[in-house]
């Protein structure tokens, strides 16, 4: 077996890999990197940008078919949806060569293969053994699949599907699809698919989708998701799975043992971390009942030196499952593990964005989340058709919430669905962090007309009657 020497092993090769292997060539330091599937991980490849693409695409199909304004008639466009995923490939691997593969070069080795540690300073990758006095498991995580009696018999789908170039990458356009789930993946898929004519029923086992959201949030996209023709069907626990010759049925507790036969079946009950089959008992590293990897402020494990940061984590030191979240922490890790520095993360602020049309995009903690933690709270609510902008381009659909502590008048989080949600909630990102309260809000001027004066309305709520008040006034 050969033995190969590194000052830094990390093991992953996805946006937290990448930051934290470019801080450690900064310092000087030897890098080598793991990866048992494809270079970049799961959001350039499977996630994150793959599915914006194709979200974008079937947007254009919608609103030709759909137009907001009179005088406009509707037209069908044709998909082709091989060339379709062709283009997104194509998409996908210019970024991963300009984002990833030619970052690589001669800096950082990059071995391919699944690593497990072997020892308390060594991983295995093959037939290559990698020694180093410091490692970051940047492993990420991968779907979680319900336990659904049946499933092992049934072909399914789940959100790796968008993957480019692998067995599981979906070519064809299903006839129907039933997604198990109500959570963002569930809801941007069901989405697109349904915007390319694929009849889409979404079974979700809380009473609205997104629970863990406010219920304005849930309430308002689930409506408007059923307006356009989703079947959504909540309180509904899918249990079993089975299947014939025309297609998968899927067996739900209640009374209405079984739903109707689909083509196509996506799970999408969330995901977890990927830690099995990496020896972390090997390294001293210790996981959470979930399987995610315990750290402290400062992403180190239970080892003294092993850290870890992104999905990997999972929801650790109130993190969450998300790219920034990742990069950020990634080079935290390399300064802390190889400079010697305490760095402690900050994930009090993570601006987070489902792109369903309209878009979500939350900050900060809900009112429920608020009230737990021991705040006297205030909240607003303001319905879309309030902004300006949204009357102006025919897209009024959502709602904006703010949720403000009572005394301070400190705005501790928002949420909103709507049109550029997820462009609109970084102004709310940057006010919680810097503290700012409702009378910041007010006082912010914005432009005229844009939907960023969501974001003042809700704020002037709080002490008029928005319904009075003249474009612009305050």
């Amino acid at each position: 077996m050969e033995t190969q020497r590194f000052d830094f092993v990390i093991l992953g090769s996805g946006s937290t890999a990448f930051a934290a292997a470019i801080r450690a060539v900064e310092l000087s330091k030897t890098v080598a990197m793991t990866e048992n599937r494809t270079l970049g991980g799961t959001c350039v490849n499977r996630g994150c940008l793959p599915s914006k693409n194709l979200i974008a695409a079937a947007g254009i199909v919608h609103e030709a078919a759909h137009p907001r304004y009179a005088g406009i008639d509707p037209a069908r466009l044709e998909v082709n949806f091989a060339e379709l995923v062709r283009q997104k490939d194509e998409v996908i691997a210019y970024y991963r060569e300009k984002k990833y593969q030619s970052i690589v070069g001669d800096r950082i080795s990059v071995l391919e293969g699944t690593a497990r540690f072997v020892d308390r300073n060594a991983v295995q990758v093959g037939d290559v053994r990698l020694e180093a006095d410091r490692f970051l498991v940047a492993t990420g995580s991968r779907p979680f699949i319900a336990p659904l009696k049946g499933l092992d018999a049934v072909p399914f789908m789940t959100s790796d599907l968008l993957t480019s170039h692998e067995n599981m990458e979906l070519k064809e356009q299903p006839e129907s699809l039933t997604i198990v789930g109500g959570g963002y993946i569930a809801l941007e898929l069901g989405q697109f698919f349904h915007r390319l004519g694929t009849r889409v029923t979404i079974l979700e086992p809380s009473e609205r989708i997104l629970p863990s959201y406010e219920p304005e949030v849930g309430t308002t996209l689930g409506q408007i998701l059923q307006e356009e023709g989703i079947v959504i069907l909540t309180q509904t626990k899918a249990v079993g799975v089975r299947r014939d010759r025309d297609g998968v049925f899927v067996d739900v507790a209640g009374n209405a043992p079984t739903t109707g036969r689909s083509s196509h079946l996506l799970i999408a009950t969330g995901r977890v971390a990927n830690t099995e089959g990496l020896g972390l008992e090997m390294a001293g590293v210790h996981t959470d009942q979930r399987g995610a990897i315990i750290v402290d402020d400062e992403l180190q494990t239970s080892a003294p030196h092993v850290w870890a940061a992104g999905d990997v984590i999972g929801f650790n030191t109130e993190s969450q499952m998300a790219t920034p979240v990742g990069a950020q922490d990634g080079g935290i890790a390399a300064l802390n593990a190889l400079a010697g520095e305490r760095r402690k993360v900050d994930h009090r602020v993570i601006p987070r964005a489902i792109f369903t049309d309209p878009e979500v995009a939350v900050v900060g903690l809900t009112d429920k989340q608020a009230v737990k933690r021991g705040y006297r709270c205030a909240c607003r609510t303001v319905k879309m058709e309030q902004v300006p902008r949204a009357q102006a381009v025919r897209n009024p659909r959502g709602v904006i919430k703010m949720v403000a502590e009572r005394d301070s008048r400190k705005v501790l989080g928002v949420s909103m669905v709507g049109m550029d949600a997820a462009e609109v909630i970084h102004e709310a990102a940057m006010g919680i962090r810097l503290g700012a309260t409702i009378e910041d809000f007010v006082g912010m001027l914005h432009i005229y007309p844009t939907m960023s004066e969501a974001l003042k309305i809700v704020a002037l709520s709080f002490t008029k009657d928005i319904s009075k008040l003249s474009c612009c006034a305050e």
